[in-house]
């Protein structure tokens, strides 16, 4: 069977095509589309007329993409840029007019339970207790857990391009005081959380995201060429001192460090303070950068448990979007 997955974040739109017969999801095609939006829209704010235009012509991309290969319409969801926009019904309503396909929404405390999904599958079960930190645009997500899907999640908003536009937006490189600041709402923000992850006491601890696999080259682990199964370990250590070679240049220079790109560049320095303040704030010296996630964590349970709790899914994105009264969600209901 072959099923393909469409991500649309702050930055790109994101589609796997993947085998999913046999246990696991295998790769066949990926592709995605530049769209940048966190550019074009501010935390919380709407999404402009113009940027839900480049949106649906990236999401019909990426279906006839996926039609190409011989995929079914995607599984597609958007992350926190649209899903905090307060015109975000209407965005989605205009992509499903415009291109057919269903996008919709997972409140973040879904996604870390799908993005701990698929660092468990790739990590296995011989991790044990298991901790992840993923940074997304919008959002910091935390799990924990000892079975299949966590027994702890926090969704917290402390995304990298957030906390970029509130504390950086008038500063390149910013200042001591300003990175100061940005620390400081960092620990406010984590303080209880931390304090169960380091309650639960992980045995292993996984970070996913693109900014953590940037931050993860920056301090010198293998670069993607050499595939996903070489073994990629960010320590605290070394993240600290990749915040100090961020902080003393413009964000124009540091695309020029290792790993780090264009499109990233400005927000780097943003993800490796949250990044470095979660992992000492939780007792965590090293954590593993996992290439698994979220589109892996969908296809996972979607491949595990069948489609109907996708179609839940997209059931209660239809009734939000329709402006019917809200139901609450529930799908991570199978443990262990």
């Amino acid at each position: 069977m072959r099923t393909s997955v469409m991500d649309v974040g702050s930055k790109t739109v994101r589609l796997v095509v993947a085998d999913t017969e046999g246990g696991a999801p295998l790769p066949v095609h990926t592709a995605k589309w530049p769209l940048r939006l966190s550019e074009h829209v501010t935390p919380g704010g709407p999404v402009p007329e113009r940027a839900v235009d480049r949106l649906a012509e990236a999401v019909a991309a990426a279906d006839r993409t996926a039609a190409r290969w011989n995929a079914p319409g995607p599984l597609a969801f958007a992350t926190a840029v649209v899903r905090s926009a307060p015109n975000r019904q209407e965005v989605l309503r205009t992509v499903r007019d415009r291109t057919g396909v269903d996008l919709c929404t997972l409140p973040g405390e879904v996604e870390a339970e799908l993005t701990f999904l698929g660092a468990r599958r790739w990590m296995g079960w011989r991790s044990g207790p298991l901790a992840l930190l993923d940074i997304g645009g919008g959002s910091l997500d935390v799990a924990f857990g000892r079975g299949r899907l966590p027994d702890f999640v926090a969704s917290l908003p402390l995304g990298a391009g957030r906390l970029t536009h509130e504390f950086f937006a008038d500063a390149d490189p910013p200042s001591p005081e300003q990175v100061r600041a940005l620390r400081r709402r960092v620990r406010h923000q984590l303080r209880d959380v931390a304090a169960r992850i380091r309650w639960e006491g992980p045995r292993t601890a996984v970070a996913t995201s693109r900014t953590f696999q940037q931050l993860g080259r920056l301090c010198g682990a293998a670069p993607g060429r050499h595939g996903p199964f070489v073994e990629r370990v960010l320590t605290c250590s070394d993240l600290r001192g990749a915040i100090d070679r961020l902080a003393a240049l413009p964000a124009a220079e540091r695309a020029r460090l290792p790993g780090i790109s264009a499109p990233r560049s400005a927000q780097s320095l943003a993800g490796a303070v949250v990044g470095h303040t979660a992992m000492k704030l939780t007792g965590l010296r090293s954590v593993t950068v996992c290439p698994w996630a979220l589109r892996e964590g969908v296809l996972l349970r979607h491949l595990e448990d069948g489609p109907s709790w996708w179609v839940e899914i997209a059931r209660l994105s239809e009734k939000e979007t329709s402006g019917a009264d809200p139901v609450p969600l529930r799908v991570a209901t199978a443990r262990g």
